[in-house]
């Protein structure tokens, strides 16, 4: 164990004389020697072969690095713009929504200076296209009855004919399709609309009884000769009737034309309401019925 320890001491000893020896040999030459260009030569071709695949395994690393960032940028790109979008879609439902309300804000500030009604603001919350009705958020614990008229801004829509205790079925006019017997007064004025003409109140006279799906217009009927009502005229609920209060707008005169037998005249109307987007109505409530 002494000798062996003796021979590394002479070994790590001549090998420090070596480099001392090299060193004062290399110092301050500017040319190597072949053993030493052999040397380096052996070196630089070992480090390049190691250094290239070191490389490649590094670069491939860091592509992954990159890729990997990559994907959760783009991850959160897409949430962002999922937002965005949603955020989009909400503010423009509000925005139409606002100024729907907006709209029906002024539309009930001007009915309370024309007349005494009360108008409920209700949301249509079911649309059944077959049977010509919507269904609308106000029932009888709010005070809706049967009969009651019901309209959006720009016009009468309908009736209510079903009441349940939070909910109101309402009959389109768009449904009324059934011709009422003329000797029938009472059907008459209970099933149709009695309507006038804007400021001829008091010389025009006539029923809404039914709807033309296929000029999409409402009939007016039992028009008198003498009635001065004309193209262009604006039609209002005349409160002779027994369900629709006065002076609800209901449409425009398109045309006016003789009656199936040449004693009374027929008109075609108009309707300024649209029946295909209903998102607002109003529940007409006269005085004595609130």
């Amino acid at each position: 164990m002494k000798l062996l320890g003796n021979k590394r001491l002479l070994i790590l000893m001549l090998g420090f004389i070596m480099l001392i020896a090299l060193m004062g040999l290399t110092y301050g030459r500017s040319y190597m020697t072949w053993p030493e260009k052999f040397l380096k030569d052996t070196v630089s071709f070992t480090q390049g072969l190691l250094y290239k695949p070191a490389g490649y395994i590094a670069g491939f690393f860091q592509d992954i690095k990159q890729l990997r960032t990559l994907y959760e940028e783009n991850t959160v790109l897409r949430q962002t713009l999922t937002k965005y979008a949603r955020d989009t879609t909400r503010l423009n439902d509000l925005e139409q929504q606002n100024k729907r309300l907006q709209d029906a804000l002024g539309f009930t500030e001007r009915q309370k200076q024309m007349n005494q009604y009360t108008f409920r603001i209700a949301e249509v919350t079911e649309f059944n296209q077959q049977n010509k009705m919507v269904t609308i958020n106000l029932g009888e614990k709010d005070g809706i009855r049967p009969n009651m008229a019901v309209m959006s801004v720009e016009g009468l829509i309908g009736r209510v004919v079903r009441v349940s205790a939070f909910y109101a079925d309402v009959q389109l006019l768009t449904g009324m399709q059934t011709v009422i017997d003329s000797d029938d007064k009472l059907a008459l004025e209970s099933k149709a609309i009695s309507v006038t003409v804007k400021g001829h109140e008091n010389e025009s006279y006539g029923f809404i009884e039914y709807y033309n799906p296929e000029s999409q217009t409402l009939v007016m009927t039992k028009i008198e000769a003498k009635d001065p009502i004309q193209p262009g005229d604006t039609i209002i609920t005349s409160g002779k009737g027994l369900v629709f209060p006065r002076g609800i707008e209901v449409g425009k005169v398109l045309e006016k034309r003789q009656g199936d037998f040449g004693i009374t005249f027929v008109a075609s109307i108009q309707p300024f309401a649209s029946f295909n987007h209903l998102r607002e109505v109003f529940v007409v409530q006269l005085p004595e019925l609130k």
